[in-house]
């Protein structure tokens, strides 16, 4: 039977125990979860600190290198020479008020500030701008000058009456070499920045400048709220320490992580540097707007670029005008949209009046205003293409071929803006009219033109558009140079005067040259005529070519050769007698170096575009030069140079004589085989000028020197006006006298003729040479 295992009760006073539940080794859900949130939460917070303050650090840096190391990328500007007035200095009323007008001066009647000027009939008052130049700085100052016969006669100073020895304008920018980034600006420091712009600016854009870090709370909440409710963006909430960090740093990308670097950065900015210099580096990095497709930045360039004039300089209406343009430049754009730019200026000028910034008459008067900028087609890069490849040649080899990529270069060249001015106008005119009268548009011309005593390059055109930027044919069209070689055939003689005189004969006839390979060759004049024998005089001054060939072979060519070594040519010449009459090739800027030697009196200057090179902070660049030396004996240089007055007077120049009456000029022309190259060389008291037409493909185009090239230098006079040349003679010359032989003779011998000599050759003769008699009384009574 089954064993019965029912439990039974427990008996009375028996406590029966309860079985034992197991102990929870964890806290409440709740506890254990917020716990660790707080944790991790405290973690996060720890290690998000540590990333934005490691970031800060990163920013930081990025900051003080920028800030404090070099902030911009300056463009190398290129200067015209400045104009030098002094009492007797060769400039005429008339381009003294040229110089001006590109210099963005304005004729007020009465001039009270820099920048003005007034004119009278021989005279012009001018309130001169500071000039800091290679020279030294030259203070503001109100002058008076005073004209006589194209010439300054004298320099005064307003103020007190006293006589000035010399002022200089300011050097005229022709150009600034910008940098990869296509930014140009033109720094200036915050104390050169006008006040009343500075204030207009912080009334307009940022009125609390002077009294947060760096970032506006409250603006940009006033501004979210302005937005919100338009439905779109319509105000803006940034600083102008925002916008720097913006402009200087970071993208145009629209994101909250922008945003959030941006106000970091102005936290830093401000924190780190000052309130002024802040406004400084705004100032100079606010985007202004495009020149074409270069950017326009800062407040100093923009008002050069849209009033043609310095900052300091500009009125009260045309601040306002830029300080509203910078909103948005494209959008408020003078030239395009006035009205538009001058509501917004308008509203500038309303806020600066409640601000007390100016008085209600000041309003009145800039609000009633026109915008006051520059026409749209004036220059404010002036394009030399022509001149600038020189520059950019002569900077590369002098100075390195880097140079141009160094910051805020200061390049002041030897470019004469009116001079430039003729030159482009006398080449353009010249041409098109040559080619309209030939029914010929293949034609093409050059000019160079050179500073006679210092050798500077004052003008380039290398063709007929002066715009144009490719070949340049002042520089690099290399042809043959015709009958301007023959001065210097005839100076090879003249450096002789034992044996050569103005009145010595040359041979007038035929003749034939053998080469060693057996060819013949017969030149010709140009009348195909023979005289039997001319002086040498009349030789250069007719430049027959027969005479000039046997003189050449007297001499031997190896002296020519060297003659023009001395005078500063630098190509190959092939040593056959065809060289005598121009077979050989040059440019016309390698002539204009032989020639502007000889008008100089027979001291080699090398020709240069460039005169001084500073760096950003006005220190010169070292390098070496060479000095001017005497190159020619200056008797027979002395010589040469009064046949080729005599070339213009009566000549084959007498063209340019007839044009000028009463005015010494010196020239020479040149026509090359076929009249393929007409050439021109001529120099008055100032300038040495070599003027080229001709064919791209040297086509035969039956040109002459006197009729194509010589009305280019004409038309340049026209402009210029030309200096009478004045011909010093050197010491060891004199007034000498010579037969139809060449000897020298006694003043008052019968048929003796008065020529300019170097004493060598005329020694004071007392006889006749046995082949003449003494004047009688009546002949010299009558100078017979």
């Amino acid at each position: 039977m089954a064993k019965n295992t029912t439990s039974r009760p427990a008996s009375k006073g028996t406590r029966t125990k309860a079985p034992a539940r197991k102990r929870s080794a964890c806290k409440p859900r709740s506890k254990r979860w917020g716990g660790r949130l707080l944790g991790m939460t405290l973690v996060g917070l720890l290690l998000l600190s540590g990333i934005t303050a490691a970031y800060c650090v990163y920013l930081d840096q990025i900051i003080a290198d920028k800030f404090e190391g070099q902030r911009w990328h300056l463009p190398a500007q290129i200067y015209a020479r400045p104009m030098a007035i002094y009492p007797g200095a060769p400039i005429t009323h008339a381009q003294l008020k040229q110089e001006l007008a590109l210099l963005g001066y304005r004729n007020t009647g009465h001039p009270q500030r820099e920048g003005e000027f007034a004119v009278a009939k021989e005279r012009v008052e001018l309130y001169k701008r500071a000039y800091d130049g290679p020279g030294g700085f030259e203070p503001a100052q109100k002058v008076m000058i005073t004209f006589s016969n194209n010439r300054v006669s004298r320099l005064q100073r307003s103020s007190d009456g006293r006589d000035l020895g010399f002022v200089h304008l300011e050097a005229l920018l022709l150009d600034r070499i910008v940098a990869g980034d296509r930014e140009d600006r033109l720094f200036i420091p915050r104390e050169q920045i006008p006040e009343s712009l500075v204030n207009a600016l912080l009334r307009t854009e940022d009125r609390e400048f002077y009294h947060h870090h760096g970032v506006a709370p409250l603006a940009i909440a006033r501004a979210l709220v302005v937005n919100l409710k338009a439905g779109r963006t319509v105000q803006g909430g940034s600083t102008l320490t925002q916008q720097l960090a913006k402009n200087f740093f970071l993208t145009r990308e629209r994101s909250l992580w922008r945003k959030v670097r941006e106000a970091l950065m102005a936290l830093i900015i401000d924190y780190r540097y000052d309130k002024d210099t802040i406004l400084e580096a705004y100032l100079n990095e606010v985007y202004m707007g495009q020149d074409g497709s270069i950017g326009v930045h800062g407040v100093g360039l923009a008002a050069r670029f849209y009033f043609h004039r310095p900052i300091e300089e500009l009125t009260i209406g045309q601040q306002a005008t830029l300080v509203a343009m910078i909103k948005g430049p494209s959008y408020y754009n003078p030239w395009r949209f006035p009205d538009r730019v001058a509501q917004r200026r308008d509203l500038v000028l309303k806020l600066m009046l409640e601000e007390g910034l100016i008085s209600r008459a000041q309003y009145q008067q800039a609000a009633g205003q026109g915008l006051g900028v520059r026409s749209a087609k004036s220059r404010q890069r002036h394009r030399v293409p022509a001149f600038m490849q020189q520059v950019r040649q002569e900077l590369a080899s002098r100075y390195g071929p880097q140079t141009l990529k160094r910051s805020g270069l200061k390049i002041y060249t030897t470019l004469d803006p009116l001079a430039q001015r003729a030159a482009e106008s006398a080449v353009s005119q010249g041409v098109t009219q040559l080619s309209r009268d030939r029914k010929d548009d293949r034609l093409q011309g050059a000019m160079v033109v050179v500073d006679r005593y210092q050798g500077g390059i004052l003008a380039m055109v290398g063709d007929k558009d002066p715009d144009f930027k490719g070949f340049n044919r002042a520089r690099d069209a290399y042809r043959p140079i015709g009958s301007l070689v023959k001065p210097f055939v005839y100076l090879s003689a003249l450096a002789q005067p034992q044996a050569y005189n103005l009145a010595t004969p040359v041979k007038d006839e035929p003749i034939t040259l053998k080469s060693s390979g057996g060819i013949t060759w017969s030149p010709k004049n140009n009348d195909k005529q023979y005289r039997g024998q001319v002086s040498l005089s009349e030789g250069l001054v007719r430049s027959y070519n027969v005479p000039t060939v046997n003189l050449g072979m007297n001499l031997g060519l190896e002296a020519v050769m060297q003659t023009l070594e001395d005078a500063g040519w630098r190509e190959p010449i092939n040593p056959v007698p065809s060289l005598l009459l121009g077979a050989m090739e040059g440019s016309p800027l390698a002539l204009a170096q032989i020639y502007q030697t000889l008008a100089n009196g027979g001291r080699l200057q090398q020709l240069h575009s460039v005169r001084h090179v500073l760096d950003q902070d006005n220190l010169p660049l070292a390098e070496h030069r060479e000095r001017s030396r005497q190159a020619l004996p200056e008797r027979a240089v002395y010589l040469v140079n009064n046949l080729l007055t005599q070339v213009v007077a009566r000549g084959t120049g007498h063209r340019l004589g007839q044009a000028f009456p009463g005015v010494t000029l010196a020239g020479k022309t040149g026509t090359s085989s076929d009249g393929r190259d007409a050439w021109f060389a001529g120099f008055d008291d100032r300038d040495v000028v070599i003027t080229w037409v001709g064919r791209d493909d040297n086509g035969a185009a039956n040109l002459y020197g006197s009729s194509a090239a010589l009305p280019l230098y004409r038309g340049y006079l026209a402009q210029r006006d030309p200096l009478s040349l004045v011909l010093t003679p050197p010491e060891g010359t004199l007034q000498g006298y010579f037969n139809d032989r060449g000897v020298a003779v006694a003043e008052d011998c019968h048929g003796a003729r008065a020529m300019p000599a170097d004493a060598v050759s005329w020694p004071s003769p007392s006889g006749c040479d046995g082949a003449g008699r003494e004047k009688n009384w009546l002949e010299r009574m009558l100078g017979f």
